[in-house]
């Protein structure tokens, strides 16, 4: 397999430059040229046609500095709301928007063993009564798949989901000949183990390596991996309808919708999914002109979009005061700037607290005001939701498919860059 038909000088600089620059300015070059890296949960082979034809390999090393904001306290649930009261469900089966709430009874490597080192620890709740929407992210696409087939009450055991990893596809095990590489790449920094990306976003692992070829396997290292699970699904409910803005409160819909945008929208839709009462989140564009922008037409801010993120959550256990608070917490300073946070800049890094209706404006304004004294002007967009496009499907939950924990609780310092 031809793989890799020459190693060029340029490649070789993108190497280097991996190794060698400052971990700062790596992760800016990282955040804005490899922003379509590998999804390990769900679409991992999804391109596999592209990694024949890919003329590029990296050395890939983790830049660790890449912090994306504080990790503030996640707030208390604001009651001690029932999951597993299923006066409100519905009777039939789950479908696509639908908020399912069910008991994980087991939860455990495939050969039925407890030994938690045959896969990544889970990086999401695996115990107790969970909630989730239906084909909306956040747990394993097996999880979701499995969900889609049951009744209200009824409990599956035994069932085989895949972790995340995808099936192992030996078509995924190339070589590249010594003879390609040339001097392109110091083959000194390089050893069995070594794990390289493609130009391609595709990560692969040197499984082997003599004077005459290296052997490259593109499969990750823990594909065909699985969890044994026993599932109950407790109820069945329907998600939101109303998702623009409207005066008056939806009423009709037990679960609310809220919409933010906090700079680089990876390291707020963390916090937001590991928020107790936030059952769902994605990523996208909103306040722009341009219908169903791409992230390149995005990034050149000329569709007048900043990038955003928007949260399905369940108002007796996450208040509308608590989202908003969160994203203050997470903008700190920057509130003062303009098409500012952190080290993003651009109008399409503006921040904003876009509301839904006027009961949370209402919710806004009392908590904006006064952050605007001594002469500091708040920059923050307050202002009525929009339409809101999904950002492209690598961008979804994304540094929770890089193996950040997503964990409702979770406290660890959330890393925009890896």
């Amino acid at each position: 397999l031809n793989c890799v038909t020459m190693l060029l000088q340029a490649i070789a600089l993108v190497a280097y430059s991996h190794l060698f620059l400052p971990a700062s300015a790596w992760s800016t070059v990282a955040r804005r040229g490899y922003k379509s890296s590998i999804a390990r949960y769900g679409s991992l082979l999804a391109n596999i046609g592209s990694l024949r034809s890919s003329s590029s390999l990296f050395l890939a090393q983790q830049a660790n500095d890449g912090e994306c904001g504080v990790t503030p306290e996640i707030p208390a649930p604001s009651s001690a709301n029932s999951l597993v009261d299923s006066s409100s469900s519905l009777s039939r089966k789950p479908k696509a928007g639908d908020v399912v709430t069910f008991t994980l009874l087991r939860f455990q490597p495939t050969d039925g063993s407890d030994d938690e080192s045959l896969v990544l620890e889970p990086l999401f709740d695996t115990s107790g009564t969970l909630q989730l929407v239906l084909d909306g992210g956040n747990y394993l696409p097996g999880l979701h798949q499995l969900l889609f087939t049951m009744n209200p009450g009824e409990t599956v055991r035994g069932t085989s989901v895949d972790a995340g990893y995808g099936s192992y596809n030996p078509d995924l095990v190339f070589q590249v000949s010594t003879a390609e590489i040339g001097d392109s790449i110091d083959s000194s920094l390089v050893k069995v183990g070594t794990a390289l990306r493609m130009g391609n976003g595709m990560e692969c692992r040197v499984t082997e390596m003599n004077d005459e070829k290296w052997t490259l396997d593109a499969n990750h290292a823990l594909a065909g991996a699985a969890y044994d699970v026993d599932v109950k699904l407790e109820k069945v409910e329907e998600g939101p309808k109303n998702w623009e803005y409207a005066s008056d409160d939806a009423k009709d819909d037990k679960y609310k919708v809220a919409t933010f945008a906090l700079g680089c929208f990876w390291g707020g839709e963390l916090a937001y999914q590991r928020m107790p009462g936030v059952i769902s989140t994605h990523v996208g564009y909103t306040q722009g002109q341009k219908e169903n922008p791409t992230y390149e037409e995005v990034c050149t801010g000329t569709t007048g979009h900043t990038e955003a993120i928007r949260i399905i959550y369940d108002p007796d256990i996450a208040s509308y005061k608590s989202l908003v608070q969160l994203a203050l917490d997470r903008l700190g300073g920057d509130i003062y700037k303009l098409n500012q946070v952190g080290n993003d800049r651009g109008t399409q890094y503006r921040h904003g607290v876009y509301y839904h209706n006027d009961k949370q404006k209402e919710v806004v304004e009392e908590l904006f005001s006064g952050l605007g004294s001594e002469g500091r002007e708040v920059m923050t967009e307050l202002k009525e939701s929009d339409i809101f496009y999904m950002a492209e499907e690598y961008h979804q939950q994304y540094l929770l498919k890089g193996g950040q924990s997503a964990k409702k609780g979770a406290g660890e310092t959330i890393r925009c860059y890896g």
